[in-house]
């Protein structure tokens, strides 16, 4: 792979082919901020074991972009999941800066990204440490899929790529951009707070206001979908009055779409 150029922050891994990029984050993490420091970037061709939410499986094969950021962030476990946020508003910009004018992207609750109303992109946050969400976790791991050049059809969630919506991105042309967007997103964070995420993250939004069903682990719910809180859950209004999520599944009802 070609060498992509990144900001300072990032300590890159390239591999040609790994299990899984977050299951090698972590493995590296582990080993302690001096010898894994934040900011290390696993990048690989191919996931041969790729995971998505809930232990779903990535299908992962070469010409798509698979990557995992090790960050060691001093704030609590339910703050440190606001990276979800951060990581969607950089791949949204990536492709937005790399696609075709008029490409139909949207953010989709609570961590994919949707052209044409499929999924394009994925994102999955992990972390060790901290007993409850006030503790401050040793790291944390965000972890990025998005499809460039193929995507799986035998799925639950109807899928495309950048290349069937008129675009076509090389993995370290993706990561370049992604690593220079996600950057500018944590600084915004980190500088004016949540807040300026979270209506950026709205207005990227195309479900705000339409019918939703939202999938729980024990119960299937159905409403409007109204906004997102102050900590990033869903607010949804039911027959029954507002309900705030903090995780589940958002299917379309007119259709088998996620």
């Amino acid at each position: 792979m070609d060498a992509p150029k990144l900001p300072s922050l990032f300590n890159l891994v390239a591999l040609d082919s790994v299990d899984s990029t977050n299951a090698e984050a972590r493995r590296l993490a582990e080993k302690g901020p001096e010898e894994t420091p934040e900011g290390t970037l696993v990048w690989a061709a191919e996931q041969t074991a790729g995971r998505g939410r809930r232990g779903r499986t990535w299908v992962s094969p070469k010409g798509n972009f698979y990557a995992s950021i090790v960050l060691r962030p001093e704030i609590p476990l339910k703050d440190a999941a606001q990276f979800g946020f951060v990581a969607s508003l950089a791949a949204f910009d990536t492709i937005g800066s790399l696609a075709q004018p008029g490409t139909d992207a949207q953010t989709k609750w609570p961590n994919d990204l949707l052209i044409s109303g499929r999924k394009v992109a994925g994102i999955l946050l992990e972390a060790q440490g901290g007993a409850g969400p006030d503790a401050v976790p040793d790291f944390v791991i965000v972890g990025v899929g998005v499809n460039l050049m193929s995507y799986p059809e035998d799925v639950e969630f109807p899928a495309t790529a950048l290349i069937d919506e008129g675009t076509t991105v090389m993995p370290p042309e993706f990561l370049e951009g992604f690593a220079k967007h996600f950057l500018a997103w944590t600084r915004i964070w980190v500088d004016e707070g949540f807040e300026r995420l979270r209506k950026n993250w709205v207005w990227r939004c195309g479900q705000v206001g339409k019918e939703v069903e939202v999938r729980l682990a024990n119960e299937t719910l159905t409403g409007t979908f109204k906004d997102l809180d102050d900590s990033g859950a869903l607010i949804l209004e039911t027959a029954d009055g507002p309900r705030t999520i903090t995780a589940g599944d958002v299917y379309f009802p007119q259709s088998s779409d996620a």
